[in-house]
């Protein structure tokens, strides 16, 4: 018995450039939006923490940023800017469970791996509250208002 077959009765498997239930093509690669936006603001950071630092007039360049001089406190009362602080780390390299082990395995970066990155903190202070906010959770806020 001879057996013939369409080229529409042949079904592929994920990631081949055929449309399935929905009109979405598989010759690209999925990412991760959530990851994308991160990175999308941690770059946006970076960029803001060049500027305050070349900043001649601080308080204009938050002004100008939007960044506000204060906020409401858990406890409704008005909370203030006081502080901004800006930190360098250097990662190193990373450690991870070991198979069948207690022990962490360490993997130490080559030079050429290792980059500085900056993050920054805004301290808004009230009579009874503290907030030490990072500039990454305050440019998420405004990009999603």
């Amino acid at each position: 018995m001879k057996h013939t077959r369409s080229h529409h009765d042949h079904h592929h498997g994920p990631g081949h450039n055929h449309t399935h239930d929905h009109d979405h093509m598989h010759s690209h690669v999925h990412t991760d939006p959530a990851k994308e936006r991160l990175d999308r603001l941690q770059a946006l950071a970076a960029t803001f923490i060049e500027g305050f630092k070349k900043a001649d007039d601080k308080p204009a360049f938050l002004d100008l940023s939007g960044i506000p001089q204060s906020r409401a406190g858990a406890d409704g009362l008005k909370m203030h800017l006081v502080d901004a602080s800006i930190t360098s780390k250097w990662q190193l390299g990373t450690a991870s469970p070991a198979f069948a082990s207690k022990e962490l395995v360490h993997l130490p970066y080559p030079a050429a791996m290792i980059n500085e990155r900056e993050t920054m903190l805004f301290t808004y202070v009230s009579l009874h509250e503290r907030a030490d906010i990072d500039l990454v959770d305050l440019l998420a806020d405004k990009k999603d208002k």
